[in-house]
C-alpha cells in the first residue's frame, strides 16, 4: 500500500509523529528542523517536547490541555503554511587523534578498504558532515556525508563499552560518541571535545543541521586539549560565518 507524505501518525496517547518522507535526504531533514524551529518560535500550548529525526518530528503533548485531533489540525495547518528557512548552519571543526587506543578499527578498516592508514584518515578528514539528528544517547551525533569508500557495516557483535568522544563509522553514517556505552560501530579515533556536559550552560555542543569537519591532531595536542577540557578551560565555538 502506497503512503502519502507528509502524514501524522499517533504514537500512543500523548505523542504524534510528523513524517515528511521515508528516505534520508538533506532537504527533508532541513524541513524537519524548520518545522521544529517554527513550533519553538510559535509554540502550541499542549506541546511538551519535540524530537527531530532524519525524516520526521516526534511531538510529545499533554492530552489534558489539547486533544489529539485538535493538535493534529494545528500541526496540519503548520505543514500547509510556508515554513521559515532553517537557521544558517553552524560549522564546527572537531580535532581528532586517529588511531591509538580509541581507534580500535582503524588498521583493520584500512586493510578492508585496500587503503593506507594515512590515506583513510585523509579521506575521512576531507569530508564535510551534516548533523542529521541527535539521539540514542544525550548529545550523540549522527552524521551524514561519509565518503562512499568508507561505508562499512556495523560489527556483528557490539563491544560492551566505547568511550565518550570516539569517532565511529556505521553503514553510511559517521558519528561522535557523547557518553560511554556499548556500540557495534567501527571506531577510528577520538576527540577530546565533550559533546555532552551537563555542567555547561548549553549541555549539547552540536545540534541537528550543524556542519562538522574533522581536523587530525597528534598525541601532544590531544593531551593538551584533554587537560584543558577537564579543567573547563576550553570553550568550543562554531567557526565565524
Amino acid at each position: 500500500m502506497s503512503v502519502t507524505y507528509p502524514r501524522i501518525v499517533a504514537c500512543g496517547d500523548s505523542a504524534l509523529s510528523i513524517e515528511l518522507s521515508d528516505e534520508i535526504d538533506e532537504d527533508v531533514n532541513a524541513r524537519v528542523i524548520a518545522l521544529a524551529a517554527d513550533l519553538t518560535e510559535r509554540p502550541v500550548d499542549a506541546i511538551t517536547e519535540m524530537v527531530p529525526t532524519y525524516r520526521s518530528l516526534l511531538v510529545l503533548y499533554d492530552p489534558s490541555i489539547r486533544r489529539a485531533q485538535a493538535l493534529r489540525s494545528e500541526l496540519e495547518a503548520r505543514l500547509r503554511a510556508a515554513l521559515p528557512g532553517s537557521r544558517p548552519a553552524r560549522r564546527f571543526v572537531v580535532p581528532v587523534v586517529y588511531g591509538g587506543e580509541a581507534g580500535l578499527d582503524l588498521a583493520a578498516l584500512a586493510e578492508m578498504k585496500d587503503l593506507g592508514v594515512e590515506e583513510l584518515v585523509a579521506i575521512h578528514a576531507a569530508a564535510e558532515y551534516r548533523v542529521y539528528m541527535i539521539g540514542f544517547a544525550p548529545g550523540f551525533a549522527y552524521l551524514g556525508g561519509l565518503p562512499e569508500i568508507l561505508h562499512t557495516p556495523r560489527l556483528a557483535t557490539p563491544r560492551q563499552r566505547i568511550e565518550a568522544g570516539s569517532i565511529g563509522i556505521g553503514g553510511r553514517q559517521a558519528s561522535i560518541n557523547s557518553v560511554p556505552g556499548p556500540s557495534g560501530w567501527r571506531y577510528i579515533g577520538r576527540t577530546p571535545l565533550r559533546l555532552f556536559d551537563p555542567e555547561r550552560s548549553k549541555p549539547f555542543l552540536l545540534g541537528a543541521g550543524d556542519r562538522v569537519r574533522f581536523r587530525p591532531i597528534g598525541p601532544e595536542e590531544a593531551a593538551a586539549l584533554d587537560a584543558a577540557v577537564a579543567a573547563g578551560k576550553t570553550a568550543v565555538e562554531p567557526e565565524p560565518a
